[in-house]
């Protein structure tokens, strides 16, 4: 399942939970949020525009507990938020194409030289997972474009 980055939502912020909290706590508070903005729990005398505010509440609820409290689409989930908060934190020194990168064929490497005398390599067999490579002698990072 790939995930909407652009804007994406915080998904722990929407549980009140933290990457690090457990299965168990994770649920816990889903749970606790669930029952607090079910519809069928709501008070008679809301107001209308209350009520609908809640219920997209509830909805995020849902959505947030249906990505954490699967491990396949949490563990996506956590790398995706890894590799944005790299992308923000790293210098990114260029985006680039695999097939704009020099090709080793003896080796089944990709590489491309930094600004700084190093390289950045990537073996083809990793090619179609990373999307982030980092200098083999300075901190830049280019990022692979697909």
């Amino acid at each position: 399942m790939a995930f909407e980055r652009i804007n994406q939502k915080d998904w722990y912020k929407v549980l009140g939970a933290k990457p690090s909290d457990s299965p168990a706590e994770l649920k816990r508070k889903y749970q606790k949020l669930a029952l607090l903005y079910h519809p069928d729990k709501q008070e008679a005398d809301v107001a209308a525009g209350e009520v609908e505010e809640r219920v997209q509440r509830f909805m995020e609820i849902a959505q947030a507990w249906k990505i954490l409290g699967n491990e396949e689409t949490k563990k996506e989930y956590d790398l995706q938020q890894r590799e944005d908060n790299l992308t923000k934190e790293w210098p990114l020194h260029e985006q680039i194409y695999l097939e704009d990168m020099s090709w080793n064929e003896d080796e089944q490497l990709y590489t491309l030289s930094c600004r700084c005398g190093g390289n950045y390599s990537v073996f083809k067999s990793e090619s179609k997972d990373v999307s982030l490579v980092c200098c083999d002698t300075c901190s830049l990072v280019i990022e692979i474009l697909q």
